[in-house]
């Protein structure tokens, strides 16, 4: 059996999780989520734990089991605490702007960069030069984490360009004579 797909998710304080046939439904204080159910892996909750199985002994099964699990207690941590991503802007002029649902780049362009933010996230600049994302589904974060880094990524000479905040950007040495 998958050595993830073996540890149960604990459900903290706060947290309701459903399982129904066709879908898991986690909700708390940070929204709510669902997750389509796999016929491969079988999920039971018992005593505030869920625990995941293999319906059969496929190598499938097994693989989904851990994959399902994942998913699920990304749940509900997105639930319960939440999940942030934080952006970086380096260069002359580079700055940013929040408002509303929007976000707002200038990037060095002869335009402005404008990105809509979809349900359930949340866009902050504490200063014009950072971006913070926050929001309760973990993959929809990273997704637009990286669709706002690839507008403008670190070009490796100077390092200008929008990067994670914990990103190193490798400079090269320039050509020489």
């Amino acid at each position: 059996m998958s050595r993830v797909g073996k540890s149960p998710v604990t459900i903290p304080q706060g947290v309701d999780v459903s399982i129904q046939a066709d879908q898991i439904s986690v909700k708390g204080a940070g929204g709510s989520l669902q997750l389509p159910q796999h016929a491969l892996v079988k999920v039971t909750n018992s005593d505030g734990k869920l625990s995941f199985a293999p319906a059969d002994e496929s190598r499938e099964a097994n693989a989904m089991s851990g994959t399902i699990r994942q998913l699920v207690n990304n749940m509900v941590v997105g639930v319960s605490r939440g999940f942030e991503k934080k952006l970086t802007l380096v260069g002359v002029g580079f700055k940013a702007a929040a408002s509303g649902s929007k976000l707002n780049l200038n990037i060095g362009y002869s335009h402005p960069v404008n990105f809509d933010m979809p349900a359930g996230v949340t866009v902050a600049t504490p200063t014009p030069t950072e971006i913070v994302i926050k929001g309760a589904n973990r993959q929809v974060v990273g997704q637009l984490a990286a669709e706002i880094r690839a507008a403008r990524p670190p070009e490796p000479y100077k390092g200008k360009g929008i990067r994670y905040a914990d990103e190193k950007v490798a400079i090269k040495e320039t050509k020489k004579k």
